[in-house]
């Protein structure tokens, strides 16, 4: 009886290592799927299809700053280059930021909807709208080679 007990603890005793071995072989080689993205470099032609995704929002972006493009932007006639031409004092690189007309913290999504709802007198966008993300395409590839710098004034 004594000896079959000591089997069973024997037993048990290795399976548990082969267990415990058994993870951790399993941890060193296992890679999750979500760490298989991007490892694969683009090709020119994925390269392509992003750039133009890109330049076609910038000039959508163009114009809705320029007082055209789909969305109308003001009620006055105004239009974001007359204050900002060629999206310049526009600053996006400082964004977020604390914005003292707005009195808070703000991200250059809120700032642009400041404009249009303040100087502009125009109805604030959905920060999620594609007119939003072309406004955003448009300043920041105006500003392009600026560097970062967050929270300056």
């Amino acid at each position: 009886m004594i000896k079959q007990k000591k089997l069973l603890a024997f037993i048990s005793l290795f399976i548990g290592f082969l267990v415990f071995f058994s993870a951790l072989l399993l941890k060193e080689i296992w890679i999750p799927p979500s760490a298989e993205a991007h490892k694969e470099p683009h090709t020119p032609q994925q390269l392509k299809a992003f750039q133009d995704q890109f330049m076609a929002m910038v000039i959508e972006g163009d114009k809705l700053f320029h007082g055209g493009g789909s969305v109308k932007l003001s009620k006055t006639g105004m239009a974001c280059a007359m204050c900002h031409p060629y999206a310049s004092d526009t600053h996006p690189h400082e964004f977020p930021k604390y914005q003292e007309q707005m009195g808070k913290f703000a991200t250059l999504r809120d700032m642009i909807n400041w404009c249009i709802e303040k100087p502009n007198e125009g109805e604030k966008i959905d920060p999620e709208s594609d007119a939003m993300k072309a406004l955003e395409a448009y300043i920041y590839w105006s500003n392009k080679g600026s560097v970062l710098d967050p929270g300056r004034h």
